[in-house]
C-alpha cells in the first residue's frame, strides 16, 4: 500500500464514512455542473474560462431563468443528501447573486463570466467537512424558503427582463 499523504490521512480522519459517501454522491453533481455551466470553454490564448451560464444569460429573459432553475436542482439534490443548512445557505446565496446581477443588462452578464455560481458552490462542497447527519424537517423548511425566495426572484427578473424588451420594442417602432 503507497504511503498516503498528510491531507488523504486527514481528509479520512475528519469525515465519517457516510458522509463520505454522502458527498461522493453529490460531487460528480457539482463538479459537472462547475464544468458546463462555468468552465467549458478555455479563451485561446488565456487561463480564462467559461461556460453555458453566462452565455445563457445573453438570451433576454430566459437566459439567467434557465441557469438558475439548474442551479437550485442541484441545491435540492444537497438537502436531499442532509447537507447543513449553512452550506446550503451560502450556495443559495452564490445563485442569488449570480441571478439578481445576472438581470441587469450588460452588466450582468459581464458578472456571470466572472462570478461562475456553480464553481464556487463546487467548492464550497469540497471543502465541506460538517458532521454526518440526516435532513430534518428544518432543513426543508430552509430549503422550501430558499426555493421560495428563488421563484418570487425569477418571476422578478422575468418580469423585468421582458419589460425592457417591450421597451426596446416600443422604441424601434417609434423610430420606424
Amino acid at each position: 500500500m503507497p504511503p498516503r499523504s498528510v491531507a488523504q490521512e486527514i481528509d479520512w480522519e475528519v469525515l465519517p464514512p457516510e458522509e463520505k459517501q454522502k458527498r461522493q454522491e453529490l460531487e460528480p453533481l457539482f463538479r459537472w455542473l462547475a464544468l458546463i455551466m462555468d468552465n467549458f470553454v478555455r479563451l485561446p490564448g488565456t487561463k480564462f474560462r467559461f461556460g453555458l451560464d453566462p452565455l445563457m444569460g445573453l438570451i433576454p429573459g430566459i437566459g439567467d431563468t434557465g441557469s438558475t432553475i439548474i442551479s437550485a436542482m442541484a441545491l435540492i439534490a444537497a438537502a436531499r443528501r442532509g447537507l447543513p443548512k449553512i452550506l446550503l445557505a451560502r450556495m443559495s446565496l452564490n445563485i442569488l447573486i449570480n441571478e439578481v446581477v445576472g438581470i441587469i443588462p450588460i452588466a450582468g452578464d459581464a458578472f456571470s463570466f466572472w462570478f461562475k455560481s456553480n464553481a464556487r458552490n463546487y467548492d464550497l462542497l469540497k471543502r465541506h467537512t460538517g458532521a454526518s447527519r440526516c435532513s430534518t424537517t428544518s432543513d426543508w423548511i430552509f430549503v422550501a424558503l430558499v426555493l421560495a425566495a428563488l421563484v418570487v426572484i425569477l418571476v422578478v427578473s422575468l418580469a423585468v427582463s421582458f419589460w425592457l424588451l417591450a421597451q426596446i420594442a416600443g422604441l424601434f417602432r417609434r423610430t420606424a
